[in-house]
Formats: structure tokens, sequence, C-alpha cells
């Protein structure tokens, strides 16, 4: 009996070893000579930061680029990043401390929050650090963020993070139009900016409109901007709001197999064409676009073995390190780095697939453990490597880190 699988796990061709750069092949055969088997991410802050410049060149003045630091928390790549964004976006205490760590580096960072049930002590840290703009999510987080100001004795400055009815956009992950957790529901946001004036503590800045993600089409993503900052400053004129700040997410696209890159060059063009009010900044929240790129996600192979007729690569890593193909349904090819020397002891066979389709599996008790089904390799031996690229984001920080106790995936910086 075939097994049917989805049309994300189509057969396909492994990458060349040569896609990976040479200072990645050469950091992870360092690493295969130690004691462990290798299980690790490799990252270059040179590549984010060159994503991040590019991005920040290609827009207008007057939008701000703030880097989302749940995409990639590494300290490493967030200091790479810091010179050439305009602040961070956080979501929790952790971040913010990373965040606000890099001021030796930048200054004082600018940094909003996010977040769909940011507890007390996380609101009384945003507070106390007196963050750029709290998201707010609902009425009652405005009374808290409210009551903490108070009792800091400080103003808290606050955006409030709408539910569109409506957006002019298209992605693979939808967090607006449609009954969500994340945000107040558009016909629901006069009511609450009416009862949020009456609150002492607050300055009301803005809106927050993060309505979708992994958005390819530059021309799209274009109108989804002109739409957030056109809504923001009419429900700002119509409610009474000074308007000053309109964050619209973030949302860029990251191409994979067969994919589109996001154009960025037309991106800018017609985000030029946007013309908010005067004294209002417009916020880009990206990260999974900024860091995607800059990370590898490199696990050894401990077996390789045929089971009716099918070829399993098995890996001494596996969702527990890199659980983004199997939750997000991603074809997330690989390459094979070969690695010569083989120390399994006299006699030990050393198990290799040729010129076949192999599934590559994680080392987990569950048939979930699989990253990438039937994709065809020249040769994969127990003891080779195998490399994802693009897993700079949602990659260490998305992973099942407890399950079964293993160790955690190292990480390395290449620059």
């Amino acid at each position: 009996m075939s097994v049917q699988f989805p049309p994300s796990a189509a057969p396909l061709i492994a990458h060349p070893v040569d896609v990976l750069p040479a200072p990645v092949r050469s950091r992870l055969l360092q690493l295969a000579c130690g004691a462990e088997p290798v299980s690790a991410y490799v990252y270059d802050g040179e590549v984010a930061a060159a994503r991040a410049k590019e991005l920040r060149a290609a827009l207008p003045d007057w939008a701000a680029v703030y880097y989302a630091v749940k995409a990639n928390s590494y300290p490493g790549i967030v200091r790479a990043l810091a010179p050439h964004v305009d602040g961070f976006e956080v979501a929790s205490v952790s971040e913010l401390e990373l965040a606000l760590g890099v001021g030796e580096f930048m200054g004082d960072p600018a940094v909003v929050a996010a977040g769909p049930a940011k507890s007390v002590p996380v609101l009384t840290a945003l507070v106390r650090a007196r963050v750029e703009a709290i998201n707010a999510e609902s009425l009652l987080e405005l009374h808290r963020i409210s009551r903490i100001a108070v009792a800091e004795g400080v103003t808290a400055r606050v955006a409030l993070r709408v539910n569109p009815a409506g957006i002019p956009i298209s992605g693979s992950l939808h967090m607006g139009g449609a009954p969500s957790q994340f945000g107040v529901a558009e016909p629901d946001v006069p009511d609450v900016l009416d009862a949020a004036r009456k609150l002492p503590g607050l300055d009301l800045i803005g809106f927050h409109i993060h309505a979708a993600s992994n958005n390819l089409d530059a021309d799209s993503h274009a109108a989804y901007l002109r739409w957030c900052v056109e809504w923001s400053v009419t429900t700002a004129a119509a409610t009474g709001m000074e308007l000053r700040h309109v964050d619209i997410g973030g949302g860029i696209g990251v191409a994979f197999e067969g994919e589109k890159p996001f154009d960025m060059a037309r991106f800018g063009e017609l985000a030029a064409l946007v013309e908010p009010p005067v004294g209002v900044k417009v916020v880009l929240e990206p990260g999974r676009f900024l860091v995607a790129d800059c990370g590898w996600y490199a696990a050894e192979v401990t077996d390789v073995k045929a089971s009716y007729g099918e070829w399993f690569a098995v890996l001494r890593g596996g969702i527990n390190h890199f659980q983004l193909p199997t939750s997000w349904d991603i074809v997330h090819n690989v390459a094979v780095l070969p690695v010569d020397a083989w120390e399994a002891g006299e006699g030990c066979p050393r198990p290799a697939a040729e010129r076949t389709r192999v599934t590559v599996v994680g080392e987990l008790c569950t048939p979930e453990d699989t990253l990438l089904r039937d994709v065809y390799v020249e040769r994969v031996r127990a003891g080779d490597l195998v490399v994802f690229p693009n897993a700079g984001s949602y990659g260490w920080e998305f992973a099942m880190h407890s399950f079964l106790g293993h160790p955690v995936a190292g990480r390395h910086l290449l620059a």
C-alpha cells in the first residue's frame, strides 16, 4: 500500500552542497570533528545586517524598520541587526531585556511591545522601561496599563491593536478580517477609544494592525501599507485622536521551493507613493524576512536504513530542534555535507543510500518527527551532515526543546 503525501511533500531534489557558503561548510566540518554528534545552528550576522540595510534603503524616510525579536533571539544576531534597524518589537520580558541590552551598541533602542495575553508582570516591565508603544489588545489591558502607569507615576504610550473587518492582502497566515484573539474588532474600536480616553496615565498615540504574514506579493503589501495608513488617519480624525504612530506589523514573506521572492525594490517604489501626515511614524516589524537566510540548521545522520522499500536518514535532532517544516507544512529542502571520517569502530558498517529518494527524520519517538519526505539525494551516509538553509528564523526559538530531554541544538555565529 503506497503512502499518500500532501502537495507540500511532493518529490524534490536535494540542493548541491555548494549552496552552502564556504564559511558555513568549514564551521560545520569543524564541529563534526568533535566528540558529540553534530546538531547545531550556524548564523551569519552579516547576512542579516545586509537584508536589513537593503529594506531600510528601499523605504521612504517616514517608514521605520523594527526587528521582531521573536524570529531569532540569538544575541549575536540581535547585535548584528541593531545598527541597521530603527528599533525592536518584543513580546516578553526576556525579549525586552535582550533588546534593551543592545544599548551599548546603539544607544537607548526604541521598543514596541505586542502579544495577546500580556500579564501584569509583563506590562509592569514595559511601563517601567518607558517603551515607545505598548500595543494594547483589549479594554481590560488598557485598564491594567493605566493602573500600572499611575502607580509608577508615569504616562504609558499606547497603540490600540485592531482586528480589521477586511484587508487588501494575501498571505499564508491571516491574522485579521476574521474572529481572532488578536486585537480589538474594528466595529468596537470607537467605544474602546472613548473608554480609554477616560483612563489616567495613558497616551494614545495610534494603532497597530498586524493582519497577515508571509506575503510574497510586493504590490498587495504596498496596498496593505497604504490601507493601514489611510484607515488610521480616518479613524483618528473620526474619534478625536492625535495620530502619531501607525504600526502595520510584519508580514513580508520568505520564498521557498519554486516561489518568487518578495520584490523589495517594487515595494519601496509603491510605498513612496503613500503620504502619511507630517509627524506620523509608520512602523514595519519584519522578523522572519530579515533573518531567514542568515541561518543554517545541521544535524548528523546517525543511521541510514531501508524499510519496506523506502529509505530513511535518521538525524541527531529533529522537531525538538527545528520544528518549522512540520508545523508550517513547508517544503524545506536540504543539502548533504559529506563527512569523510568514519570512526564508529572496527568492523562497524557505514550504511548509505545512493541515487534514491530519502525521508529525513529525527530522533524523537513519534512519526511526527519528520522534516522532509521523499527528497532525491546522490548519496547520504551515516556520519554525514544534513543541512537546512533558510533556518535563521523560527528555528531554535520555535522548537520542542524539552521533549524526551535530548540536548538542545548548539548555536554558533560566523560574523
